[in-house]
């Protein structure tokens, strides 16, 4: 396909900020914005199980502290109101979506139906005395406690994921930074997780592909520690 076709297709707005870095060279424009299409897919990889692993920790943390209170049902009941107006609006779209969907709207359903930001404002300084407490044990492998070390790096990779879901420029991202923040992450939970996803990931190659400039290089790293969050990427 000839690239001025190609640049209707995508139209010449969508490409203005690749054909300003590749300084009007269509056929490079052209050629970084294939790679950002294929860094977002790698990096949707690596997403995909940083989503599931966290709300299944965040949710197993909310259920443990819910039997323990000797509430009946399921935490997101929430009969106390311990949750914040949104987040119970989510729960009960949640819900509906699984009906209308023609499943019973069990825990695990609706766990499912969730989104990412819905687990990272669980995470916010609002619910620092009342549900950290109890969530903090969803990261037995973090650094701390402290619920900003988990939160800084969720709130990341929200923004991240929400870039991605809409096709902008990840190349424009720190992404060196953003594949160690969901290693780092996974690690928090299970280092043996952690390594799993780090020895099937296609992110450093497809990175170090990238085809105009030198953002990252790859390199060969020994991982000092079970849990270790060193990548195998340095920027350069």
């Amino acid at each position: 396909m000839a690239p001025k076709a190609l640049v209707r297709c995508f139209t010449e707005a969508r490409l203005s900020t690749y054909l300003d870095h590749c300084r009007g060279d269509v056929q490079r424009a052209l050629q970084l914005y294939a790679w950002n299409t294929a860094i977002t897919g790698v990096a949707w990889e690596v997403l995909a199980h940083v989503e599931v692993a966290l709300r299944n920790a965040l949710a197993s943390g909310l259920q443990h502290r819910h039997d323990r209170l000797g509430r009946p049902g399921s935490w997101l009941d929430d009969p106390i109101r311990d949750l914040d107006v949104r987040a119970r609006d989510d729960i009960f779209e949640a819900r509906r979506r699984v009906l209308r969907a023609g499943h019973t709207p069990s825990a695990g359903q609706t766990v499912s139906e969730l989104n990412f930001g819905f687990w990272r404002f669980l995470l916010a300084r609002r619910y620092t005395t009342t549900l950290w407490p109890h969530l903090a044990g969803a990261f037995p492998h973090a650094p701390n406690r402290s619920r900003t070390t988990v939160e800084d790096l969720v709130a990341s990779l929200h923004v991240f994921r929400n870039r991605a879901a809409h096709h902008q420029r990840l190349w424009q991202e720190p992404l060196v930074r953003r594949y160690d923040d969901m290693l780092t992450l996974l690690g928090y939970i299970d280092p043996d997780l952690r390594n799993w996803v780090a020895a099937g990931s296609r992110f450093p190659d497809v990175l170090a592909a990238r085809p105009t400039g030198a953002a990252a290089t790859v390199r060969t790293t020994q991982r000092s520690a079970p849990g270790s969050t060193r990548t195998g990427i340095r920027a350069t």
